[in-house]
């Protein structure tokens, strides 16, 4: 069957070529077809059989992670960082503003909020890092 191969093909196709890839592509492929062949003679039509066999199959994302792929593609990882590097700035700019708070409302006369900001300026640091593509 054609399209459940073709399918199977764009599944993988962000994997490099392996023996491992081809054997899991076959694999793949063959339980589709039996589970349309199966889905056929129950009385569906070929392409609604076709269609639910590769629904009911679901996502390959973990097989695609077995094979060191990465599951999503760079701008939208870039996007995910970014809302990640958002939500670190504005998290430990209030951690050190309680921080800051603290500090002058119970010991003035001892400046120690600074401590705990150079802890806290290392999340925001390591989501850049992250956001920028650097491992």
């Amino acid at each position: 069957m054609k399209k459940i191969s073709a399918h199977v093909e764009e599944w993988f196709q962000d994997i490099p070529d392996s023996e491992q890839k081809q054997s899991m592509q076959e694999e793949i492929t063959q339980n589709l077809e039996e589970k349309v062949y199966d889905l056929m003679r129950r009385g569906k039509s070929e392409e609604d059989a076709i269609n639910k066999a590769i629904v009911e199959f679901g996502d390959i994302s973990d097989i695609k992670l077995e094979f060191g792929a990465s599951s999503k593609d760079p701008v939208s990882a870039r996007k995910q960082y970014g809302l990640h590097l958002g939500f670190s700035l504005w998290g430990s700019g209030l951690i050190v503003a309680l921080m800051l708070f603290i500090n002058v409302y119970y010991t003035p006369n001892a400046i120690w909020f600074v401590y705990p900001t150079f802890a806290v300026a290392w999340w925001p640091l390591v989501m850049f890092y992250k956001w920028l593509g650097w491992k």
